[in-house]
């Protein structure tokens, strides 16, 4: 299985076709607010019927309701990994799982949830004062991955630098997907807590999301290949 999930960061299908055209084999990606809200959902399905594998990012939060109805809907949509945000509760996680669960079609695979921690934009700064958060980053994310397990769900978006105390908090099997992936020397743009899919892998992380570095390179598909090989 990949390692690697390549974040279809575009506006337009036109875009994203072209873009998975380089590639000859199926490929992992994540589809997001950006694409989705551009595109509609037919993009996911598109992508689906070429054989790629989809980490829809849509970060669901709202009352337990809302999120489980959301969520039965997204289900028939087919991707491989659906995710809401921690910060809805435990109660608002179960109702997300119950969804996906109620919502996939007789006899196919229910997409993994898994739970947004804090966003790898967040610093302990802004955690502390703007979100009202006190202490450190790393202790909010495991507090809220242990609800995140306690709920059902399979795993969480996390740092990097927070996968080995989840593992050790919720077990190796809890699945930690990390963006803010930079190749050595790259930009990091919006993210404040980033790291390089070297350290990602001595992080014991499972899945690394990684953007520009692949989307934006000469040749994206050697890009993703060395990064595949690197996880490996």
């Amino acid at each position: 299985m990949s390692r690697t999930i390549i974040a279809l960061d575009f506006s337009t299908r036109e875009e994203v076709l072209d873009f998975l055209k380089k590639f000859d084999e199926p490929v992992y990606v994540k589809v997001g607010m950006e694409l989705t809200y551009a595109c509609g959902t037919g993009i996911i399905q598109e992508i689906k019927a070429m054989g790629h594998k989809i980490f829809l990012d849509l970060k669901l939060h709202d009352i337990p309701n809302t999120v489980r109805g959301g969520m039965k809907n997204l289900a028939r949509l087919g991707a491989d990994i659906v995710n809401c945000h921690c910060a809805g509760g435990i109660e608002m996680m179960k109702a997300a799982k119950q969804g996906i669960l109620e919502g996939t079609p007789e006899g196919a695979e229910p997409a993994k949830v898994i739970g947004v921690t804090i966003l790898t934009s967040t610093s302990r700064e802004a955690m502390n004062n703007e979100l009202g958060i006190p202490g450190e980053v790393i202790d909010t994310v495991v507090r809220y991955a242990k609800n995140a397990k306690e709920a059902g769900l399979d795993g969480v978006v996390c740092s990097v630098h927070e996968a080995e105390a989840i593992h050790a908090a919720c077990g190796k099997d809890f699945l930690t997907v990390t963006p803010g992936i930079r190749l050595a020397g790259g930009d990091v743009h919006d993210q404040k807590r980033v790291a390089t899919p070297a350290y990602a892998k001595e992080q014991g992380c499972d899945m690394i999301v990684v953007g520009r570095s692949i989307t934006k390179s000469s040749d994206p598909a050697e890009t993703y290949r060395q990064i595949e090989k690197e996880m490996a």
